[in-house]
């Protein structure tokens, strides 16, 4: 009786918990075991064989709950227990009809503990499975962050590689705006130095510096703010130079 409570204890659990795999097929078996010992139990031919005929049902029914359910051993237990309770329904006396049951007990009983078995053998592999799973997800998980990571970090990479480029530039401008100051301040003195040795009084030449922020312009909008401000000093000089004679 203690083993029956405890097996029909673990079809309640098995139940609450959702019936997959071989759970249905082990509720069917619990059933047919239920079932057997009733008949075994009862004390005339007419309890024996009605109970006897409930557990070949139930053995039926989990005969084709075995098809989603990989236990040979039990589902062959249970094939055994159908062709012995069978025999229970052609039976002349009491005593004949018990002695099927009582090994159609017994087979019963096997094939429960068979089908729990099983179905624990399948929860272990489902519980791996569903581990490796996860252990999958996670490392998909771990290698879709550090792409993120690496883009990110490629992303800001790019903005100081860009940011240098423009430190590079600007100071590539004020040293060509230096160079060209330079020599517009030489050719200016230059250009003074030798108009003091003309007679009469000439204009000081000056250079005409703007003062416009040039670094913003381009490197070519420099070269000609600067070409073209040679060329206005270069003439104002020649035309200096040349009222010399005059």
């Amino acid at each position: 009786m203690k083993y029956y409570y405890l097996l029909f204890s673990l079809f309640i659990a098995f139940s609450s918990n959702g019936q997959t795999n071989c759970d249905i097929a082990n509720s069917y078996l619990v059933n047919a075991y239920s079932h057997v010992k009733n008949a075994y139990d009862s004390n005339n031919i007419s309890h024996l064989q009605y109970y006897s005929n409930r557990s070949v049902e139930s053995f039926k029914l989990s005969k084709k709950a075995f098809s989603n359910c990989d236990c040979k051993t039990a589902l062959e237990l249970a094939e055994k227990g159908i062709e012995l309770l069978a025999k229970v329904e052609y039976v002349e006396t009491f005593e004949d009809g018990r002695f099927y049951v009582k090994r159609a007990r017994d087979i019963s009983k096997e094939s429960v503990i068979e089908i729990d078995k099983c179905s624990y053998n399948n929860d272990v592999e489902e519980t791996t499975e569903n581990n490796e799973l996860n252990d999958i997800q996670s490392e998909q998980l771990k290698l879709k962050q550090q792409q993120e990571a690496l883009k990110l970090k490629e992303e800001q990479l790019k903005l100081k590689l860009a940011e240098q480029k423009g430190k590079e530039l600007t100071l590539k401008k004020k040293q060509l705006i230096l160079s060209y100051k330079n020599v517009i301040a030489l050719n200016v003195k230059t250009y003074n130095e030798t108009l003091k040795i003309c007679d009469g009084n000439h204009e000081t030449l000056k250079s005409n510096d703007s003062n416009e922020d040039l670094v913003t312009k381009s490197i070519e909008e420099i070269k000609t703010y600067y070409i073209n401000s040679l060329k206005s000093i270069a003439s104002n000089y020649l035309a200096e130079l040349n009222s010399c004679d005059n």
